[in-house]
């Protein structure tokens, strides 16, 4: 009788460790959203649209312009079409590996080697196309240099290159059974040519290829 005792006791310890491991408290909202973000996928073909607002300083007054956006990009190429309140084209911006391109309307082709500077003296107000690339999805590299994925959790970044930008609200932001996408972007800077820039995105759809 005496040598049932340990199997006896090994077994009450078993069914103990047991009851603890299903005690566990499960994961919390952000610990969901911080292990989605690690899995997030960065699509270097996508198409978006949305809407678009700046706020800036311009030669004698603050300027303000509101519009929408058509975005595509490929491993190689970027497209931004920049629209009018109504539909008409105010620019179309093209990026490819030797260089940038963006034409106005009745204006003729404007071309350089870099993209940013190339939007900023030509419309008047600094149009990060470069950073946007991957800050569209919720994806860049901080200030100090370390790469970052943006969650609703930690929506506030300022980027290698002095912009600010706070993801302001998400699709399904609300719910954890999908995956989670930045709907409204915000970006600010400081900026010698145009003062302060308040930029507004929107992203109202996805097609990723």
């Amino acid at each position: 009788m005496k040598a049932l005792l340990p199997q006896r006791g090994a077994f009450a310890l078993a069914l103990l460790l047991t009851g603890c491991a299903s005690l566990a408290p499960p994961a919390t909202v952000e610990q969901k959203i911080a292990a989605e973000a690690v899995q997030r996928v960065y699509w270097e073909e996508i198409t978006l649209a949305g809407r678009l607002s700046i706020r800036y300083r311009g030669p004698r007054q603050d300027e303000a312009m509101h519009g929408s956006f058509v975005w595509r990009q490929t491993p190689l190429h970027t497209t931004v079409t920049l629209l009018s309140p109504l539909g008409q084209t105010i620019a179309l911006i093209e990026v490819r590996p030797d260089g940038a391109t963006l034409i106005q309307n009745g204006q003729s082709t404007r071309a350089a080697a870099g993209v940013d500077a190339l939007t900023a003296d030509t419309l008047g107000w600094p149009l990060p196309v470069a950073g946007l690339r991957r800050w569209l999805q919720g994806f860049g590299v901080d200030g100090h240099g370390k790469h970052f994925i943006a969650t609703p959790q930690d929506a506030t970044i300022t980027t290698h290159d002095g912009w600010q930008i706070h993801y302001a609200t998400w699709e399904n932001q609300a719910s954890l059974s999908t995956t989670h996408r930045p709907k409204r972007i915000d970006l600010a800077r400081l900026t010698e040519q145009a003062g302060n820039v308040s930029l507004r995105i929107v992203i109202d759809t996805w097609q990723t290829h």
